[in-house]
């Protein structure tokens, strides 16, 4: 059985300013994939938009801008109104999001009890992937 560390929430998608439609999501973290986070937009279609960028790159985002190119995030508000930005760019266009910081702060809580930043070395194998990449048997 997988293990894996999910939190459905609705984010925001500014479409202009002062409005803006809510999406349901679910954040995703694979501890097989331990950099990674899947955010998974419910947007209607047959089946989930689906978004993988860095575990990192989120975290950090909480407390700072940070990211470059196709996904960008950063913190805005204060107190309980506290929010976190993330704007995703795609050849077909661009999007700006906010999710409730405090949900995502506690998901990556979640995440990091089953792998702690700095111990996603040990949860690869490395064998495996390199004799993927390479067409072998493992």
């Amino acid at each position: 059985m997988k293990n894996f560390v999910e939190q459905e929430c609705e984010m925001r998608l500014l479409i202009a300013p002062g409005h803006s439609i809510g999406v349901e999501t679910r954040l995703s973290y694979d501890p097989d994939d331990p950099y990674a986070v899947h955010v998974d937009f419910h947007t209607g279609l047959h089946a989930p938009v689906t978004w993988l960028f860095a575990r990192e790159l989120l975290a950090q985002g909480m407390f700072g801008p940070c990211g470059q190119g196709d996904v960008r995030v950063w913190p805005v508000g204060t107190g309980s109104r506290r929010m976190l930005c993330i704007a995703l760019a795609a050849p077909d266009g661009q999007v700006l999001l906010e999710a409730p910081s405090a949900l995502v702060e506690q998901w990556l809580q979640r995440t990091y009890r089953r792998v702690p930043p700095g111990h996603e070395t040990q949860m690869l194998d490395l064998e495996r992937e390199l004799c993927g990449l390479l067409g072998k048997k493992a």
